[in-house]
């Protein structure tokens, strides 16, 4: 074989060997642009999609994505669990309530749904997501609850539920979301309102059954004492039944025996008389039966009335407590308020005052402080001289004291030894120095006692006279002036008045002794009168 034919022959298998490697780096690439789609996620092919559309939304299956003008991303399905921590939520009675929530959504599989979710969620990360789907759900909720009462809230759980449901899944579906489970874990307000209501209905309820029991019971009382009654009557019948039987036997025999027919007669009235009167009490023991039943039943409802009044009046408390709480609360805010508002307004006068105490104290306070300091240092002078004057004057005035204290003790010693003296020289008679001693203070004792009658007015002296006669035969008016004297008060009263205690031996007056009888005034014999 030619050389030339040999280059061509291998110049065209290494063509062919190039054409077949890139139709086969072709056919791998065209492979790999093949996507499929899993259950759990949305495959979004974006680009030049054709149509209006901005994105082609696949759930499961799988489709070519040309290269160059078009790509593609994957949606996760997975659900995504949303707290919604609500509180302070205003109710339509004005009313703020907390709705602790759980919200469980997820990209929707629905075509529209999926296309809303391509174009405002896709390339977004989960926690961007979810963020937005909590404002989203946070702020429907709030609109529901502002259109509830406290009470439809409470009672009607199903009809809350539905328009949360009905409102969350129409504003998320607008950004390609779905709700697929709400969960309400609890309902609570801040003024307990909420609470008030179960209590109230909790009472209510309680009454009801308490009111359907005494029923049960007044029914059960009731078909009790008919029973007994239907039992007696029952009785009664029977028994009179029996009597009439035994009572036409004898008749029989009475009749058959001609000799005692009048007895049988008369037996038959007295039996027909006392079937009557048992008759009558049965009767009567029945009425007392139905009186005591119905008496137990009014009893029993006016019990269940009592209690459920009181429940009524226990919740209109507990709602009216709530009220004054929540009204405390609303206070203490409004007070806080008050005293920061107050602080702020303190704290700006401060610092202005701070600011104009400077300025006085670099303008007027400094020259004002060495005034002051001048006259401190000059009144402190003048005080230290009036101190030292005053010193000077107390120990003159502790010097006279103590010379007048001084010459005091000198005339107590002398007296002292000219008493000590006058005993020594009433050695033999010592009676003697308490009798000169007494006369030595005599004079002082008649100046005090003329002072206690000195300023006596006497306009006439009466002088009962009883006609007596004294040891010397002289009456009474004329031994005027010697009573006179006499009726003074005796040495020991008058040393006594005078506070002077007489010595032992002159003696001792006994005090609470009965006067002699003689002592006493006698009755009026005769009278005469002396003008002073």
């Amino acid at each position: 074989m030619p050389e030339g034919q040999a280059l061509s022959g291998l110049l065209w298998i290494g063509l062919f060997a190039a054409a077949g490697l890139i139709l086969l780096f072709f056919l791998i690439f065209i492979l790999k642009q093949y996507q499929r789609c899993p259950s759990n996620r949305i495959l979004v092919i974006y680009g030049q999609v054709g149509g209006q559309k901005a994105a082609k939304c696949l759930h499961g299956g799988g489709a070519f994505v040309i290269p160059l003008i078009q790509a593609h991303e994957f949606l996760s399905l997975e659900p995504l669990v949303i707290e919604i921590p609500l509180e302070g939520a205003l109710s339509l009675n004005n009313i703020r309530v907390n709705v602790p929530s759980t919200f469980t959504v997820g990209i929707s599989t629905d075509p529209v749904l999926m296309n809303n979710a391509a174009e405002r969620l896709l390339m977004l990360k989960e926690n961007t997501i979810r963020e937005q789907a909590q404002d989203i759900i946070l702020g429907q909720l709030r609109l529901v609850i502002a259109t509830l009462s406290i009470e439809e809230i409470n009672k009607d759980r199903e009809k809350f539920m539905t328009l949360v449901n009905e409102n969350v899944a129409e504003e998320i579906n607008k950004i390609g979301l779905e709700l697929i489970n709400v969960n309400i874990r609890d309902i609570t307000d801040e003024s307990g309102y909420i609470q008030a209501i179960g209590k109230r209905a909790a009472a209510e309820a309680i009454n009801r059954a308490k009111v359907e029991v005494a029923q049960q019971e007044r029914e059960g009382a009731i078909g009790e004492a008919e029973a007994f009654r239907q039992r007696e009557v029952r009785v009664a019948e029977e028994n009179a039944k029996a009597e009439e039987g035994r009572k036409q036997a004898d008749r029989g025999q009475r009749l058959a025996l001609a000799k005692f027919e009048a007895d049988a007669i008369t037996g038959e009235a007295e039996s027909q008389r006392n079937h009557e009167i048992a008759t009558a009490d049965r009767a009567a023991e029945t009425a007392i039966a139905r009186k005591n039943a119905e008496q137990s039943q009014r009893v029993q409802t006016a019990k269940a009335e009592s209690l459920a009044r009181q429940g009524e009046n226990t919740s209109s408390a507990e709602v009216a407590e709530s009220d004054a709480k929540l009204a405390e609360v609303r206070a203490e805010a409004q007070r806080r308020s008050d005293v920061a508002r107050a602080e702020a307004a303190r704290a700006i006068l401060e610092k202005e005052r701070e600011q104009e105490l400077a300025r006085l104290s670099k303008e007027i306070i400094a020259p004002e402080e060495i005034r002051k300091k001048q006259v401190e240092i000059a009144a402190e002078a003048s005080a230290e001289r009036q101190r030292r004057e005053a010193a000077g004057e107390a120990d003159a005035i502790l010097a006279r004291y103590n010379a007048e204290a001084e010459g005091v003790r000198k005339v107590l010693e002398a007296k002292a030894d000219g008493y000590r003296k006058l005993v020594e020289a009433c050695a033999e008679n010592p009676q003697i120095a308490p009798t000169l001693l007494l006369i030595e203070q005599l004079p002082e004792l008649i100046k005090e006692q003329v002072k206690a009658i000195a300023n006596l007015k006497i306009d006439k002296i009466t002088v009962w006279d009883g006609g007596r006669q004294s040891a010397g035969g002289k009456g009474s008016t004329s031994d005027f002036l010697s009573g006179l004297i006499g009726a003074l008060p005796p040495m020991h009263e008058l040393a006594s008045q005078a506070g002077i205690e007489l010595p032992g031996v002159l003696g001792q007056v006994k005090h609470g002794q009965p006067e002699p009888a003689g002592s006493s005034p006698p009755p009026a014999a005769a009278a005469r009168e002396s003008q002073s």
